[in-house]
């Protein structure tokens, strides 16, 4: 999961970039990175690193330009380098950077396809950088000296012919404008606004509305499944849609965990949504322990808070605050490693011990992905006193991996695959689990929005809306990601990272 944006202003753009990034800093802590233009030629900083330590004063100096591109990235596929961070750039045609959220699933192929037929190198494994060689690819078959919207639009075309999965992409195109395009499906987020100035109409591409919110820019719309929208250097705005079967089917992930609260997509409220979310699992609570003798609700902060408040007030129980979050820890879910995510647990939060005392809690969470965190948190409350602990997901249990942009690569990691859900209680050590059915999560996302009716769902019920996933992929998948190809690929994307930066122009 990874963050994007791309700005055309009538002033510099590079700090309303920087201030979006960290806006969007939750969907990606591993590495970020800033591309601008300015005369037609890219200025460009990325690093390892949170938003705040990769971008200095010197680099924003010199980070100069009316058009920018942006992006936040966790590693999807666990390694972790700053050869991968975001945008990546091509030269030819035209000069192209490129930041994308998701994950391709026919990357290999086209891989493959870029180098025999394309003529074109990669410089790593990336599949955001595949994407930009597809598109540059896609866009100099126009022959075009100076390409039109139409052009663009034609190359778009191309992408979603040759690329499947899931994608949110903005791209800046030296000297002309950004284009940002979705997935046929829908999959990843990806919205667009405006903000009126003095010297005229300035837009934003982002991943999330709350960046446009902050940055004082007003939300027009999210970009359709399979749309474009192109922006030139003055502003005008051109649109189209760029595929012949288009579904709308976002990441029902995203309600879950990944957006902010604050955040619109498709219409849907995510504070809105997980309230819903907290309420019908109360209902669920209700249905099967209707003599229940739940005294407290302490939510797994933060993304579970919502949902933990408008359940408790449904039980008519009482909502405290019983974890304490240490702020400069990152989220454990987009960790990198395994033994990263157990080692910050501990960290991350310590338990008020008068919340806990001789009381029966019922712990609420977003999810339960691989079990570590619940589980070491169910430890801290029998520590710290509590007589019983409960735990509640308000999502149904992730059975699957997912393939279009979420570090959940093999299926063996997770807890509730090829488990009851009472052996993954029995596994966590709580005294009773409940998960929220999938027809009222589903529901709690659709009921606050009159387009968005149907969802990816596959981590929970392994149905993927691409319709090319199969078995065979899982596996080769799975292969390609156990740890010891992942030790391997780490030690290739070091040894040839400050090469691959150096070529990019990093200012440094």
């Amino acid at each position: 999961m990874c963050g994007i944006v791309g700005i055309v202003a009538k002033g510099n753009v590079n700090q309303d970039i920087y201030d979006a990034l960290t806006v969007l800093q939750h969907r990606g802590q591993d590495a970020a990175g800033i591309v601008t233009g300015h005369e037609g030629k890219f200025n460009l900083r990325k690093d390892n690193g949170l938003v705040r330590d990769v971008f200095h004063t010197r680099h924003m100096q010199q980070l100069v330009g009316n058009i920018g591109v942006g992006h936040v990235r966790y590693p999807t596929a666990g390694t972790s380098s700053r050869a991968l961070a975001q945008p990546f750039y091509v030269n030819s045609p035209y000069g192209i950077a490129l930041a994308h959220n998701g994950n391709l699933t026919n990357a290999q192929e086209l891989s493959r396809e870029i180098f025999q037929s394309d003529l074109r190198h990669l410089n790593t494994d990336s599949d955001s950088e595949v994407l930009l060689n597809v598109f540059a690819h896609e866009l100099q078959r126009m022959g075009k000296l100076v390409p039109t919207a139409e052009d663009i639009f034609v190359a778009v075309e191309g992408v979603h012919q040759r690329c499947r999965g899931g994608y949110a992409v903005v791209a800046m195109i030296a000297g002309y404008g950004i284009v940002g395009f979705r997935d046929p499906n829908g999959i990843r987020p990806v919205v667009f606004g405006r903000r009126d100035s003095a010297l005229g109409p300035e837009f934003m591409i982002a991943s999330e509305s709350v960046a446009l919110d902050t940055l004082g820019f007003k939300l027009i719309r999210d970009i359709e499944p399979g749309e474009a929208i192109y922006i030139d250097l003055d502003g005008n705005v051109f649109n189209r849609q760029c595929a012949e079967k288009t579904q709308l089917a976002p990441c029902i992930f995203e309600h879950v965990y990944f957006a902010r609260p604050d955040s619109i997509m498709d219409g849907v409220s995510v504070y809105k949504a997980r309230l819903r979310q907290g309420e019908k699992l109360a209902e669920k609570i209700l249905r099967l322990r209707p003599d229940h003798d739940i005294d407290v609700v302490v939510p797994i902060p933060d993304s579970s808070r919502v949902a933990g408040q408008s359940l408790a007030q449904r039980l008519g129980v009482k909502f405290r605050e019983g974890l304490v979050k240490n702020r400069y820890i990152g989220r454990t879910f987009i960790m990198p490693g395994q033994s990263q995510r157990k080692k910050s647990v501990r960290q991350k939060l310590n338990a008020i011990g008068l919340e806990f005392q001789g009381k029966n809690v019922l712990l609420v969470d977003d999810s339960i992905v691989r079990g570590t965190t619940c589980q070491q948190i169910i430890e801290m409350a029998r520590d710290a006193g509590a007589r019983k602990v409960y735990f509640a997901s308000a999502s149904p249990p992730v059975r699957y991996p997912n393939v279009y942009g979420i570090d959940m690569p093999t299926a063996q990691e997770l807890i509730a695959h090829g488990h009851t859900d009472e052996e993954v209680c029995r596994l966590i050590g709580a005294d009773w689990l409940i998960y929220q059915d999938l027809p009222d999560l589903v529901a709690s996302s659709a009921e606050g929005s009159q387009r968005a009716k149907h969802f990816d769902c596959a981590v929970f019920d392994g149905h993927y809306v691409t319709g090319d996933v199969n078995q065979e992929y899982l596996e080769q998948l799975a292969a390609d990601r156990n740890d010891d190809n992942m030790a391997k690929k780490q030690l290739n994307l070091i040894g040839g990272s400050g090469a691959v930066i150096g070529l990019h122009n990093d200012v440094s």
